[in-house]
């Protein structure tokens, strides 16, 4: 299995990639040349409040159980000419205990690490990703970490898409399963958009996964075995009224994800950021 940072060295790793993010834009062809300083960055903070759909609620009472929640996000991104990256650290539940008497209501963490080595002139890169997830007051912790190919396009109209495939790994806490867990598939898109005078834009973020371990999906799942492929992502508008202020409502879906096996899985997501680069 890859080596990958931990979760203790990936807030750390969250910080560096918001550093970078913050470096000053090409000055000079030399500074270009050099490599070092980044083509576009961006990074802000925001509050989020996740409101699952009570169908959601019903289907998982007994089945890793959903409830509603708030929480405080840190993200950012940076692009070289030679690869991209892109972080968030969220913080769930902020204001709670670890161990909430609705289990629910836990303080819990999550961060994610992706990038993009680009593969010299071509739309082809080098894809490695990090997601991390702790459940303190469960001492649950489970990280998903894949290795393999991406692509980049723009179309003539404005739109996005970043594809990728890779290998997956898990790393979990000492009750539940690691190692080798099947392939992920996956992109991020986004499409820039005027209407009624002001500035929007649409994004979605897209994980399959599939041909996963059986051993992980009896373990890894409240009411196992899970189905072998699993579904995740979100739909989003975001609305921007001014450079530092994005706010957004989010279409959150997931299917054999999420510890829960069999049920889908819905919630919006209501988000105000801001910009401070």
């Amino acid at each position: 299995m890859p080596t990958f940072a931990s979760f203790s060295r990936l807030a750390p790793l969250t910080g560096l990639l918001l550093a970078a993010t913050a470096l000053p834009a090409s000055a000079n062809d030399d500074d270009a040349a050099s490599g070092l300083s980044p083509l576009w960055s961006f990074a802000n903070v925001s509050v989020n409040y996740l409101d699952w759909s009570d169908g959601t609620e019903q289907r998982t009472a007994s089945n890793a159980a959903k409830g509603d929640f708030f929480y405080l996000e840190l993200e950012g991104g940076v692009g070289f000419d030679w690869g991209e990256f892109y972080g968030f650290y969220d913080f769930e539940n902020p204001h709670n205990d670890t161990l909430e008497e609705d289990t629910r209501d836990n303080r819990r963490a999550a961060g994610k690490v992706t990038s993009h080595i680009y593969l010299g002139d071509t739309p082809f890169s080098l894809y490695l990703h990090v997601y991390d997830f702790r459940d303190y007051g469960f001492d649950s912790e489970e990280q998903d970490r894949i290795a393999g190919f991406g692509y980049r396009h723009t179309f003539g109209n404005g739109l996005w898409i970043k594809p990728f495939l890779g290998k997956a790994w898990v790393d979990s806490d000492a009750n539940a399963y690691s190692g080798e867990n099947g392939y992920m598939l996956g992109w991020v898109l986004g499409y820039d958009f005027q209407a009624f005078g002001e500035n929007f834009s649409l994004s979605n973020w897209h994980e399959q996964t599939f041909d996963r371990d059986d051993d992980y999906l009896r373990q890894n799942y409240v009411n196992g075995p899970a189905g072998s492929t699993g579904t995740n992502g979100a739909v989003a508008l975001w609305w921007h009224p001014i450079d530092e202020i994005t706010t957004g409502v989010q279409y959150r879906y997931s299917n054999n994800k999420l510890g829960t096996a069999d049920h889908y899985q819905n919630a919006m997501i209501y988000t105000l950021k801001y910009n401070f680069l």
